[in-house]
């Protein structure tokens, strides 16, 4: 007698366990396996003073994904994408934007303000390359110098020895369109990420930006909790003098630059910061989202009717403003000596310190205002200047 030991009842009891384990691992496979574009559509971060970016997830996955919102001047509706992988995992599907492995350890760096939120995660040792190293003032850059290659500027970049660089990511920016850097980048498969903290209006906002680049050095716990107490000690210091400065200076702002003397809009972030400090931006005609050009007499009168006058160009003395504008000698502000420049932090090159970590020390940058605009709010020893100092 032939016994058939798969045969009827015995068979299926045997076979079920079998034919279930596939099934889930067929479930588990399609979830884990190819995901549309759509399905990252989980917040991972949203941040709660800029603008321009945004970092966004899926469910059941690692990766993420960076998004960059209007990195120019002038851009409309115009998004970029980092797919940042973790584990393995592949960009979904539809996805036309730079990928690069989280946690990038060779970075290039096209901006000073770049290598200040590196500094500020502690990961300046991940710069392998920048753009005008003698201009940058950041200390860690300036004592590993050799460590780190100028690749030029935008118009004349040095491809050879970018390549050479083996670079994870270059971090980018644009002006009034996409970076020239961005053909050349693409045939050489490198990928890149545009950073447009510089578009942002807020200070905080500007700040903020920290976390959208530690999200791609695989470190967003540490952005966040790098970048948490700068919005408390900023607002610290905004109630501080709405509560207790008396009257609100008026201040002028710049000098002619290339011909032309630019005004800030009056939502920009240097009238927000002066208004934070309980200061009074004197130019309120330029409502725009950009600085306008207005006339020398134009300038004359505003800095004759303010009371203070900040960020005076080039200058490192009240004699040498004279001698560059010998018309502005007698206004109040310059006969009274209220004339102070953002330049007390510059390395030998004139790299200005304020143009770069200020970016991610707002908080630093008002209790400077603060201390030239209202010193009686700060104890008599809190009333030393950090990026700013007065011409003398």
């Amino acid at each position: 007698m032939h016994c058939n030991l798969f045969s009827g009842s015995a068979f299926m009891k045997s076979i079920c366990p079998i034919l279930l384990s596939a099934v889930l691992v067929s479930v588990a496979a399609c979830k884990q396996g190819a995901t549309g574009l759509d399905d990252y559509d989980l917040q991972i971060y949203r941040p709660r003073y800029a603008s321009g970016f945004g970092i966004v997830g899926a469910e059941g996955r690692q990766s993420t994904i960076l998004k960059v919102f209007n990195p120019w001047q002038g851009a409309e509706d115009t998004e970029t994408m980092l797919f940042i992988s973790r584990n393995g995992e592949k960009a979904p599907a539809g996805f036309t934007g730079q990928i690069v492995e989280a946690g990038a350890g060779r970075i290039v760096c096209m901006s000073s303000t770049h290598v200040a939120m590196l500094d500020a995660l502690g990961q300046a040792d991940r710069i392998v390359g920048v753009s005008g190293k003698d201009y940058i003032a950041n200390e860690y850059l300036t004592a590993h110098a050799e460590a780190v290659a100028d690749i030029g500027f935008d118009g004349s970049v040095d491809y050879e020895r970018l390549l050479a660089l083996s670079p994870d990511l270059v971090l980018l920016f644009g002006i009034s369109g996409a970076s020239g850097m961005e053909p050349k980048l693409l045939e050489m498969g490198i990928p890149f990420c545009y950073v447009g903290e510089y578009l942002e209006e807020s200070p905080l906002g500007k700040a903020e930006w920290l976390v959208a680049v530690s999200e791609i050095t695989d470190s967003r716990e540490k952005g966040e909790s790098v970048f948490a107490p700068i919005p408390q000690r900023y607002r610290a210091l905004k109630e501080k003098v709405a509560e207790a400065a008396a009257g609100k200076p008026k201040v002028m702002i710049n000098t002619p630059y290339a011909g032309s003397w630019f005004m800030a809009s009056t939502e920009s972030y240097v009238a927000r910061l002066i208004s934070d400090a309980g200061g009074d931006y004197i130019y309120r005609k330029n409502t725009s989202n950009r600085s306008l050009p207005i006339d020398l007499e134009e300038a004359y009168v505003l800095t004759a009717q303010a009371d203070l006058w900040l960020n005076a160009g080039s200058a490192a003395s009240l004699g040498e403003l004279k001698s560059q504008y010998p018309k502005f000698a007698n206004t109040r502000c310059v006969r009274n000596g209220a004339v102070y420049n953002s330049n007390k932090r510059l390395n030998a090159a004139g790299g200005n310190d304020y143009w770069e970590s200020g970016v991610v020390r707002p908080d630093v940058v008002l209790h400077d205002l603060i201390a030239i605009m209202h010193p009686e709010v700060l104890d008599e020893s809190d009333r030393g200047l950090y990026y700013y100092q007065r011409l003398e």
